[in-house]
């Protein structure tokens, strides 16, 4: 397809187009005239998932691309691959670790990944940004007298990792590599917001069957 029909189908206009061909987070279409190129189905999914990052998930353009490169990156394997894309994406503040509250945060993160005996994420511990944004969490919620300790965080850790099995489950009916990462990192920009409507309409259906309606 031309340029014209992958922004009619798409929904992106033709200068946007182009200016993320300019900033290399869509790849060049394939050139069949000194100013023709022509476009596929992967350039529409790409365009879906540019379009998720920069104007849902405000991703700046470059963090964007960073995202991308991963993605495409062919010399490494799924879980790295994976990995990579989901650290690129933005997790809040990073914790002081200096700071008292973080330190208990960071040894409380570091006893439940013990007892729920996930080992990969042992093992990469702080490096994660996931890690450092519980701990940081943990930290705040303990700074304002709310404290979580492993107990509390066990059967919602429990609950997420059937919410990550179901994940994967989504991620690997695709193809490729590549549309794998790229639903899993979709999923993370579009589908935590969802999930997290889902949590407090939850509440709010627990509240009025356990206290009653006025």
């Amino acid at each position: 397809m031309r340029l014209a029909e992958l922004s009619e189908r798409s929904g992106v206009s033709i200068a946007t187009i182009k200016y993320y061909l300019r900033q290399g987070v869509l790849a060049p279409g394939r050139r069949v005239a000194a100013t023709t190129a022509e476009y596929d189905e992967s350039h529409i999914r790409r365009l879906r998932l540019v379009r998720a990052l920069i104007e849902v998930g405000r991703l700046p353009v470059a963090t964007a691309k960073e995202v991308i490169g991963y993605i495409d990156d062919d010399s490494l394997d799924q879980t790295m691959r994976l990995g990579a894309a989901l650290w690129s994406l933005p997790y809040g503040p990073e914790p002081d670790e200096s700071d008292p509250s973080v330190i208990a945060a960071g040894q409380v993160v570091d006893h439940l990944l013990e007892t729920l005996g996930w080992t990969t994420a042992r093992e990469i511990g702080a490096l994660a940004p996931a890690h450092r944004a519980l701990v940081v969490a943990l930290a705040t919620l303990n700074r304002l007298g709310y404290p979580w300790g492993p107990e509390l965080l066990l059967p919602y850790a429990e609950l997420m990792y059937q919410a990550a099995i179901l994940d994967l489950d989504i991620m690997d009916m695709y193809p490729t590599a590549a549309e794998k990462v790229e639903t899993a990192v979709a999923g993370t920009v579009l589908v935590e917001p969802m999930l997290q409507a889902l949590h407090r309409l939850a509440q709010e259906e627990e509240a009025a069957r356990r206290y009653g309606l006025s």
